[in-house]
């Protein structure tokens, strides 16, 4: 419980905000963790709460975030005028409802369902809120045929590569499921078909291929991932689902690699989830999980409320939110277009491609992947590099305003420390240029001046 500070008028007094230019019209600090006892101008209190935020870093410039970090001026419009519709009050704001309808049926037809229209779906807050319904629903399937079958319903898993985002770490937790990981392996990042079908068993709720790994941008296997589970279920009877986690890569693949099979093709997929923040290219936080019939949804996890006009299902663990990310997706769905999405995803996969080409000129480093599958790229640094390591040159890029992360890699790679960078539409080859110019002047001086940067904090990944 937070202790209630007094106020005081002292200047550098770390309870208070001191405005400068904003005191012309007020004549005493703000308090910091309390509630103020008056009201304030909107103007003042505005210029106060910017003059803070200018002490984030820029989102441009941000290469470490998948988050969208522009959209256009109409769509941002848009989202400021539906900011208050409550998307889960179906019954007031029916047309916002049926624009969400709309885009679960677009995602429906881009992610190959069955074209008879038995594919389900919602909105979330994002990929996490989505992970832990497809979770649920894995887990609530597995245990209704155990009791079906008369079989113990005790100690279900669930088997992922572990390079996988930190929301399954929490969705094990959460809902008491062993999570079984698939090591990494240097020249391999994510997870290996056979050794997940060999984590399987009858306790097993189903397997998550990821496509697009945080880590580096790579796509898993997914279509062998099915494979080696068909195999598995003519050797042993176990008939394991897959969902697909497709945070970024369920709005790049279909455009830019659209004769992969990962998706609705492939019947052992029951569920698929994605961003719309990421590269579905609108602000944070919209996400969307489909299944791919009715029955994958078990109907003890789907609630009808009435007390918000009408009689209403609801599957979502979020419930009052607003409908502008739903309402934004579903601009660049109708702005943009089928061909709009693959000019622009074709462009940021080419200008990753020439970032990371170039940084591997540079000399001292070694590229685990190429962005030549999500627009996402890591690389390391080669070893015998002894001058400086990637935490220094992340904070030698910091003070030029670039933010790219330098982090280990998960159990069984942790000696291996990485940078990855995220391309997104509003990260042009011109920027590109700049940076690449900047990274070799950090590179430089910190090759120059061995003994001058300070040993930088050693970050893990997942924790």
């Amino acid at each position: 419980m937070h202790k209630q500070l007094p106020m005081n008028e002292r200047d550098g007094d770390d309870t208070a905000i001191t405005p400068t230019y904003a005191s012309r019209f007020l004549n005493e600090p703000i308090s910091k963790y309390a509630i103020p006892d008056d009201s304030r101008a909107p103007d003042v209190v505005y210029q106060v709460i910017k003059d803070e935020l200018e002490l984030d870093g820029n989102a441009h410039m941000n290469l470490a975030t998948f988050v969208t970090t522009w959209m256009e001026p109409q769509a941002t419009q848009l989202m400021s005028e539906t900011f208050e519709k409550n998307l889960v009050d179906k019954d007031e704001y029916p047309q916002t409802a049926e624009i969400e309808k709309r885009c679960v049926n677009m995602l429906a037809q881009l992610w190959n369902a069955d074209p008879d229209g038995n594919a389900l779906g919602t909105s979330t807050v994002g990929s996490s809120e989505a992970c832990m319904l497809a979770g649920m629903a894995l887990k609530w399937r597995w245990r209704a045929v155990r009791k079906k079958e008369h079989k113990s319903d005790a100690k279900p898993n669930i088997v992922l590569g572990s390079n996988a985002q930190i929301c399954w770490e929490k969705f094990c937790r959460y809902w008491d499921v062993e999570p079984r990981f698939v090591p990494l392996e240097k020249g391999r990042y994510h997870l290996d078909p056979e050794l997940a079908a060999k984590l399987c068993d009858e306790h097993t709720i189903g397997v998550v291929g990821i496509l697009g790994s945080t880590m580096d941008g790579s796509y898993e296997p997914i279509q062998a991932l099915s494979i080696a589970l068909d195999k598995l279920e003519e050797r042993t009877g176990l008939n394991i689902p897959i969902h697909v986690d497709a945070a970024s890569g369920g709005f790049v693949a279909p455009f830019l690699h659209p004769n992969l099979i990962w998706d609705f093709r492939l019947l052992r997929v029951k569920s698929i989830n994605s961003s719309g923040h990421k590269y579905g290219m609108v602000y944070p936080g919209v996400g969307w999980i489909l299944w791919r019939h009715p029955d994958d949804l078990p109907k003890d996890l789907i609630f009808n409320v009435n007390y918000l006009g009408g009689q209403m299902p609801t599957f979502a663990i979020n419930f009052s939110r607003p409908g502008n990310g739903v309402i934004a997706q579903y601009y660049n769905f109708l702005r943009l277009g089928r061909n709009g999405y693959r000019r622009i995803q074709q462009s940021c996969q080419n200008t990753a491609v020439f970032l990371s080409t170039s940084i591997a000129e540079i000399g001292p480093f070694e590229l685990l992947s190429k962005g030549d599958e999500l627009p996402v790229f890591a690389f390391t640094l080669k070893p015998g590099v002894k001058e400086f390591s990637l935490y220094d040159l992340s904070e030698r890029l910091r003070e030029r305003g670039w933010q790219v992360p330098a982090y280990t890699m998960p159990k069984n790679l942790e000696d291996m420390v990485v940078m990855r960078i995220v391309v997104k539409e509003n990260f042009s080859r011109d920027v590109a240029h700049l940076f690449i110019k900047d990274l070799k002047e950090q590179v430089t001086w910190l090759k120059n001046n061995p003994l001058q940067h300070p040993s930088a904090p050693r970050p893990s990944f997942h924790h």
